[in-house]
């Protein structure tokens, strides 16, 4: 999902130069279809009269005697919502543009700035007290605030129950049933779309598979049945969403891309299908990872593969630190969220890995989402502290030391190897 060549021919031919990232159009009319052409046009002076206006409705400035609230929690909350209005509108206008333009650059600029507004909000979270923010998140649903039971997967791992008559296969049947069940599904789905990469994605299957046996001691949630991990999840459930997924990324891959205006659509049902396609990519680009390529770029795909690890793990690990149940609406619009910003940081990421020159850094939604991941993991370590008895057995210990040992030896090998293999060609 890159810029297409329509919008790389326009840069060549713009003579104005940039301004806050991005192009500035010289030639709209000329390269971009007549009827979509207006969308591209910058009106940023005009959205700010219309914003001041909606500013000085919204605020009573004019007339404040009539907006006056005794609830002080009100004012400040329809303060705080407005304050994280003005800066998305911001954002919407004037932030950087990202890789994608599908289906408009303003679409990215506004996730840009729901990133930058989840951060923030995730640091002040980071310094409050855990009894605090676990009050604090009733402003953001009003079922929250209230410890809830963890379950547990692992109870009875018997697939059938001879003394239930009702429903001898209960348990095989309240896990096929559990939320968890399509979530992981539609998950899997999402990730083979952003990774494109099959050995990965079965790398990431197995790896997550692996993070929850590591942390059963501490979340009920991960104390599952051996068939419920290796049979439904990984055979079933993750098995289904990345072959779906690879299959959408097989139909995108085998398109011909060659795009015309709406204006030129013969028909009716044309000019309809045209723009619905205006929400698919405007071309798709392999993603080339090869992790054996070298020492370093394996390093490089191994961080990428631990950033996306931590991120599911910061998911339930927040929700039980937090008090927020699976179903809760939070849940689900953390889940949205991520996955908007991975889809241009993916990109970003595999752009510079691609990248030859000396010289180069990571782009913003990169820079983001290692933040937010990290400032996640932080407040899942500054809240979970006192959550977990349990130590982690001695067996794992051993297990991961022992991955780690033979890590750091493999890739000490493998660089002195290659380091080798280097003199030998300057010779």
């Amino acid at each position: 999902m890159e810029r297409p060549n329509g919008h790389r021919r326009l840069r060549r031919n713009d003579h104005h130069g940039q301004e806050n990232g991005d192009v500035i159009h010289s030639s709209v009319g000329d390269d971009l279809d007549p009827w979509t052409a207006w969308a591209y046009k910058p009106r940023t002076i005009s959205m700010l009269l219309v914003g001041a206006c909606f500013l000085i409705w919204a605020s009573g400035a004019l007339d404040p005697e009539s907006t006056v609230s005794g609830d002080l929690v009100t004012s400040v909350k329809r303060g705080v919502w407005a304050m994280i209005a003005v800066f998305l509108a911001y954002c919407l206008l004037q932030a950087p543009s990202s890789v994608l333009i599908r289906p408009h650059p303003a679409i990215w600029r506004l996730v840009h700035g729901m990133a930058v507004v989840y951060l923030v909000s995730l640091t002040f979270l980071l310094f409050q007290k855990r009894d605090d923010a676990r009050q604090f998140m009733k402003f953001l649903h009003p079922d929250l605030g209230v410890e809830l039971p963890e379950r547990s997967y692992g109870a009875d791992c018997r697939i059938y129950l001879p003394e239930n008559p009702t429903s001898r296969f209960k348990n095989v049947y309240e896990t096929l049933f559990d939320e968890f069940v399509l979530a992981h599904i539609i998950g899997w789905w999402g990730k083979a779309i952003l990774i494109r990469n099959q050995p990965l994605l079965w790398v990431l299957s197995i790896g997550f598979e692996l993070m929850e046996l590591t942390f059963r001691h501490m979340l009920p949630n991960f104390n599952e049945c051996w068939w419920d991990s290796i049979i439904l999840d990984i055979l079933i459930c993750n098995w289904f969403g990345i072959w779906a997924g690879m299959h959408t990324v097989r139909y995108f891959d085998g398109k011909t891309y060659k795009w015309v205006g709406i204006s030129r659509q013969p028909n009716i049902i044309g000019k309809v299908k045209r723009t619905l396609e205006q929400f698919t990519p405007a071309q798709w680009d392999k993603d080339e990872w090869h992790p054996l390529l070298g020492p370093w770029r394996f390093i490089q795909v191994l961080c990428l593969c631990i950033v996306f690890l931590t991120v599911e793990l910061n998911t339930f690990f927040l929700k039980f630190c937090l008090w927020i149940p699976p179903r809760n609406p939070v849940i689900v619009y953390r889940l949205i969220l991520w996955w908007l910003i991975a889809i241009p940081t993916i990109r970003e990421y595999n752009s510079y890995l691609q990248d030859r020159k000396p010289v180069k850094k990571v782009g913003a939604f990169c820079w983001l989402s290692i933040a937010i991941c990290i400032v996640e993991l932080l407040i899942c370590i500054k809240f979970g502290h006192g959550l977990y008895p349990k130590p982690m057995p001695l067996w794992l210990v051993t297990f991961w030391t022992s991955v780690g040992a033979f890590l750091v030896l493999f890739l000490i090998v493998w660089s002195w190897q290659s380091h080798r293999s280097l003199v030998r060609k300057r010779q």
